[in-house]
């Protein structure tokens, strides 16, 4: 898992900041500032209280901020789309962060919701949510997992293969159902990303060929159980600006216009991936401005070709969660370890690891850092955050810049850390997984508890009835 790890020393971008200890508003919580005596607070909650109440690691969630950037979404998309007369759906996208409060949090604020598992969907039912505002992805949706769709009333399953088409139809005929479905196409637009964050290029799993999709829809339309209602396309993640939507819209449309002489199609749904800041390198174009040139392209596309503009889709889900997390951990060891003959790093081990932030040794994924329980003058030192799982690449965060006197015992604040950590979270090394901790107006509570060791020898039927107490 080396891989993880920069090819330089100092990757490009990251400077020698002036101060280590300040917080950049790209990367933190709005809610995020340092009280009298330095220590980090979140949603009006210090670091402090949050370790000392529920220990470390731990992850943490501003409410007020996943609740603004749902909003933020909202108008964001809906405003691009009534310039042009039309209207634009916002689903969440479940995968980012899914737990019951989460799912009632972006419910409430007008958000609809994503699914792609058969667990994460009765999440989203478990907390309330109207079946007919969820969508359904997934590649290889079991039979089981289908018919619990069709028996809740889901209100659009992406289907992905001729197969699930056949397999869906059986089940809603059986239901005497008929189940609203959109084609996944693969448009060929393939996002400037990591090659397992791209889902529009050809060589994938995901979806139809541009040209196998006429026929899918054309079977689709035949079957009694199946109601077509649009095209889907999601061409990677972590996306900065618009022209990679821009090329597969012009695509989408091209064919959803072809298809529009078999019947209506009123829901065109281009995905997500919407970057979010890492670090004070990353610049993503304000959400405002992507949605802006999506749709106006979209809008244009369609009145070149002389079709009506249909209601549009999108699926943020790291846009909306990402910026509102914030990981803590404490500091275990620190080790300085000469690079080159010119350059020290230190070695800053945490109490966390690979096990509840797995996009670091995944995608090379860069993180910032900073000292939660206090601030410090000392000079700036280059530091490689780890974990304690016995891999070399069990990395936290790669390269930052620490005040120079980190010690064992300090917290330390891993923020943008809302999305795919929690979600992608494992129990390598018989670690059990984090609780995640909400944060409001200066109040927290526990949205889900912390994994135990218990709970981990419950599942391994060769412990004993009192080997599972540790």
């Amino acid at each position: 898992m080396s891989a993880s790890h920069s090819a330089s020393p100092v990757p490009d971008g990251l400077r020698t900041p002036a101060d280590a200890n300040d917080l950049s508003p790209a990367i933190w919580p709005d809610s995020a500032r340092r009280d009298d005596d330095g220590a980090l607070h979140i949603g009006g909650v210090s670091a402090r209280e949050l370790a000392a109440d529920y220990g470390t690691p731990l992850y943490v969630m501003d409410e007020s901020e996943v609740r603004a950037h749902a909003r933020r979404a909202l108008t964001a998309f809906g405003d691009a789309a009534a310039a042009h007369g039309g209207r634009a759906r916002v689903y969440y996208a479940g995968k980012a962060l899914l737990t019951t409060d989460v799912v009632r949090w972006v419910t409430e604020e007008g958000l609809r919701v994503d699914v792609c598992s058969a667990g994460e969907l009765e999440v989203a039912l478990a907390a309330g949510a109207e079946p007919a505002l969820l969508g359904f992805h997934g590649n290889n949706k079991s039979p089981a997992a289908l018919e619990r769709a069709v028996e809740v009333g889901v209100g659009t399953v992406i289907v992905d293969s001729d197969i699930e088409i056949e397999r869906l139809s059986a089940i809603a005929e059986r239901r005497d159902a008929v189940q609203s479905v959109l084609v996944r196409v693969r448009t060929g637009v393939h996002a400037e990303t990591h090659a397992f964050l791209a889902t529009a290029h050809e060589d994938q799993k995901f979806g139809f060929a541009l040209d196998d999709v006429p026929a899918a829809v054309a079977r689709i339309r035949e079957l009694p159980g199946l109601r077509f209602v649009g095209l889907h396309a999601h061409i990677g993640s972590q996306i900065f600006d618009a022209d990679g939507f821009i090329a597969s819209a012009a695509r989408l449309v091209d064919l959803h216009a072809e298809l529009l002489h078999g019947g209506d199609i009123p829901l065109l749904n281009l995905g997500g991936g919407f970057g979010i800041a890492y670090t004070s390198a990353d610049d993503p174009r304000p959400l405002e401005q992507v949605a802006v040139g999506i749709i106006d392209a979209v809008a244009d596309e369609c009145a070149v070709r002389g079709i009506p503009l249909p209601e549009l889709a999108f699926e943020p889900g790291r846009a909306i969660v990402g910026q509102a997390g914030v990981t803590l951990y404490e500091v275990g060891t620190v080790k300085p370890v000469q690079v080159t003959a010119d350059l020290e790093r230190l070695y800053v081990s945490v109490d966390g690891g690979m096990s509840d932030n797995a996009r670091t040794a995944l995608y090379g994924a860069q993180y910032s850092a900073r000292l939660a329980s206090r601030v410090s003058d000392a000079a700036p030192a280059l530091v490689r955050v780890v974990g304690h799982h016995c891999e070399s690449g069990d990395v936290v965060v790669d390269a930052e810049y620490l005040p120079g006197d980190v010690t064992p015992g300090d917290l330390l604040a891993v923020p943008a850390t809302g999305a795919y950590c929690f979600s992608l979270a494992g129990t390598y090394n018989y670690t059990p997984r984090l609780p995640v901790v909400a944060v409001r107006d200066g109040r927290a509570r526990v949205l889900v508890r912390r994994e135990t060791v218990a709970d981990l020898l419950a599942r391994d039927t060769g412990a004993g009835p009192n080997e599972g107490n540790a």
